[in-house]
């Protein structure tokens, strides 16, 4: 079986090809990285015409890039959601096309079950599994049971840890996206600050908050700067302190989240991280600790199924289609959509389903 993937949630425009041996036989990307620095974030409406611009000749080349045609496709998988709907919407229209015309089935991948599965498809990891996914837009803690059953133990209350490193890099003046700066400006800092908040740190239950320690690195800064000290030192010193404080969280909810897990899955395979934050060096290792403590192994697919890519979309939607599911060509694309429709709301403006 043969899949086209299509992704288009957020600000990188993708398509790629993958068959049932967990090969990906073409990918290719269009980073709107320049599109959105000058705005220090991104901007949905750009996002989303560049997403028009740029779909079509992708999957002609990644086709090409395969030495396929849309005959040899056995379906077709664009992300439905969730996401900035503009991009959604885009994908999701290209693909009932493609589909409708060339006879293929078509099925609507949920983005967050793209990451889900994304070690399925770089490691043949068995179910169950624990799966933290941290990126730009979310933060969660879920036990991957079975396709298409997820059970969430946790999420964040406020921020998702890539868009506190995102905010975090712009308070310091290091550019976006913030991941990468905050871990180029920590490494070689001489004294990190360690007198940062930890988030959450010892609560009894696995959910995650950023919005504190943010805003602890941002009346330290406003301190410095106006004491004419925000130098370059001290810049790499606090984005090495931020960088342990978010590592050491993250660490912390996910020891516990274990074991929830465990309560309820006691038969857990691995701890899967997933998501743009994963490629944080300083997470994988204090990660690896924790999975080491409870006897799991630690699997973080490759940086590129990591960040949004359309492997992950067409590999989930090879897995829906190998056992005869398929989505109406009606399908309505979703800003919001939770992989555990079941778990509780979470208060908190930066609360993502």
């Amino acid at each position: 079986m043969i899949v086209l993937g299509i992704e288009s949630s957020c600000d990188e425009t993708a398509a790629s090809v993958v068959n049932d041996r967990r090969e990906v036989l073409a990918e290719r990307l269009f980073s709107q990285l320049e599109e959105h620095r000058a705005y220090g974030g991104v901007v949905p409406e750009v996002a989303a015409r560049a997403h028009l611009e740029h779909l079509a000749p992708l999957i002609a080349g990644t086709l090409q890039d395969a030495g396929i045609g849309f005959a040899d496709l056995d379906g077709i998988a664009a992300t439905g959601g969730p996401g900035l709907i503009g991009g959604v919407i885009v994908g999701v229209t290209m693909a009932k096309a493609i589909a409708a015309v060339h006879r293929l089935p078509f099925f609507a991948v949920n983005h967050l079950e793209g990451h889900a599965l994304s070690a399925r498809l770089s490691d043949a990891v068995a179910f169950p599994y624990l799966l933290l996914l941290v990126s730009g837009g979310h933060c969660q803690l879920l036990v991957v049971e079975d396709l298409g059953r997820y059970r969430r133990l946790g999420a964040t209350i406020d921020d998702a840890a890539g868009e506190a490193f995102d905010k975090a890099a712009k308070l310091l003046g290091l550019g976006y996206p913030g991941g990468p700066a905050i871990e180029r400006a920590a490494k070689d800092a001489r004294d990190p600050v360690r007198d940062l908040p930890r988030p959450m740190l010892g609560r009894p239950d696995c959910n995650f908050s950023f919005s504190g320690l943010k805003t602890a690195l941002r009346q330290r800064v406003e301190l410095l700067r106006a004491a004419g000290a925000l130098d370059a030192t001290t810049v790499g010193n606090l984005a090495a302190g931020f960088e342990r404080a978010v590592a050491e969280s993250i660490a912390d909810r996910t020891r516990r989240g274990i074991g929830l897990a465990r309560a309820v899955v006691p038969d857990l395979t691995a701890l899967v991280v997933a998501g743009g934050v994963a490629a944080n060096l300083r997470l994988r290792s204090s990660l690896a600790d924790v999975a080491g403590e409870a006897g799991l192994p630690l699997v973080a697919p490759p940086l590129r199924l990591c960040t949004d890519n359309a492997a992950m979309i067409a590999w989930a939607g090879l897995e829906h289609l190998k056992r005869g599911e398929t989505s109406p060509l009606d399908f309505a694309p979703r800003p919001r959509w939770p992989l555990d429709a079941d778990a509780p709301s979470l208060r908190g403006a930066g609360v993502k389903a």
